[in-house]
C-alpha cells in the first residue's frame, strides 16, 4: 500500500470510531439524565407507597398504589385528616399510611366509637370512615408529644393503627409526605382528599 494513503484510511477509520462513539452517546446520554431524573424525583418530590390491607377503606382499597408528595410538608405542618405515608413507630422499616387524628400538643379520647379533642363536647366529624365503628372503640386516651402526631386508619373496625401499636405517636420527622393521587389500579385513579 503506498504511503500516501495511509493517513487517509486512519483519518477514514478515526472518523468511524468518532462516528460509533457519537451514535453510543446518543442512546446512552438521554438514559442516564432520564434515570438521574427519576432518581431526584422518587428521593426528593413524590413518593410511592401501596395499602395491602383494608385499614383505609373506603378511601383506599387493598390492593391501590399512591403517590405521596414529599414537599407537601417543607412549610406547612400536617392537618387534621390529612393522608400521610410515614414510618411505622415500631417498625421504622415499615412505610404506613393513615389519617391524622391528633396533632402536636393536643389530648386525644376515643369514647364509645367517637373522637373527642382536648376535652370536646363534641366528637370529631369523620364523614370518611367506612362503617359504624364497633372494634376497639375505647375507651383509650392520647396525649400527642410536641413534636409528633396520633394516626388512625380509616376502617376502625379493621385497622392496625395507634390504638394497638407498641409507640403510639409518629414524629413529624418520620412522615414522608402527604398522600395525593391513587395510580393503580385503573379504575381506582384519583386525586385523595
Amino acid at each position: 500500500m503506498p504511503k500516501q494513503n495511509q493517513p487517509k484510511e486512519e483519518k477514514r477509520e478515526k472518523g468511524t470510531a468518532q462516528a460509533v462513539i457519537r451514535e453510543i452517546l446518543s442512546w446512552v446520554i438521554p438514559f442516564v439524565i432520564a434515570l438521574a431524573v427519576a432518581m431526584f424525583l422518587k428521593n426528593y418530590i413524590i413518593i410511592n407507597a401501596d395499602v395491602p390491607t383494608g385499614s383505609m377503606e373506603n378511601t383506599i382499597m387493598p390492593g391501590d398504589r399512591l403517590i405521596g408528595n414529599r414537599l407537601a410538608y417543607r412549610s406547612k405542618s400536617p392537618e387534621r385528616g390529612d393522608i400521610v405515608i410515614f414510618r411505622y413507630p415500631d417498625n421504622e422499616e415499615e412505610l404506613y399510611v393513615k389519617r391524622v387524628i391528633g396533632l402536636p400538643g393536643e389530648t386525644v379520647d376515643i369514647r364509645d366509637g367517637y373522637i373527642y379533642i382536648d376535652g370536646a363536647d363534641t366528637p370529631l366529624d369523620e364523614d370518611y370512615l367506612k362503617e359504624d365503628w364497633t372494634v376497639a372503640t375505647g375507651n383509650y386516651h392520647f396525649e400527642v408529644p410536641e413534636d409528633s402526631y396520633l394516626m388512625l386508619g380509616d376502617n376502625r373496625n379493621d385497622s392496625w393503627d395507634a390504638r394497638y401499636w407498641t409507640n403510639p405517636y409518629v414524629r413529624e420527622d418520620k412522615i414522608l409526605g402527604k398522600a395525593a393521587v391513587i395510580y393503580w389500579p385503573v379504575h381506582d385513579i384519583g386525586k385523595l382528599e
